[in-house]
């Protein structure tokens, strides 16, 4: 049973970092594909980028690309670093597991976190 569950999220001024963890409680995320979206108020969920099971490839969106890194460790834990943060950038974050088709897509992913609360001040 996967169960994502993501921290790290908080307050913190533009140009500042987070870092966000989503480890998986039940501990069979090492197999899948991992990704982060996130979600302002009255927008859709956005995909932000994605890592595959063995960590060689990850993918990003062009607003994350440069500012946010994702990565995963050997055992079930996904990370999310977020340099030079905007307020723009402020949202709930989710992480999802095990994709099976486009990353990019909310639909294409099977679980899901209860997300974590960014938000960037000016």
């Amino acid at each position: 049973q996967v169960q994502l569950v993501e921290s790290g999220g908080g307050l913190v001024q533009a140009g500042g970092s987070l870092r966000l963890s989503c480890t998986d409680a039940g501990r069979t995320v090492g197999t899948y594909p991992m990704g982060w979206f996130r979600q302002a108020p009255g927008k859709e969920r956005e995909f932000l980028a994605a890592i595959t099971s063995s960590g060689s490839s990850t993918f990003y969106t062009d607003s994350a690309k440069g500012r946010f890194t994702i990565s995963r460790d050997n055992a079930d834990t996904v990370y999310l670093q977020m340099n030079s943060l905007k307020p723009e950038d402020t949202a709930v974050y989710y992480c999802a597991a095990d994709s099976d088709g486009d990353y990019t897509m909310p639909m294409s992913w099977q679980f899901w976190g209860q997300g974590t609360q960014v938000t960037v001040s000016s």
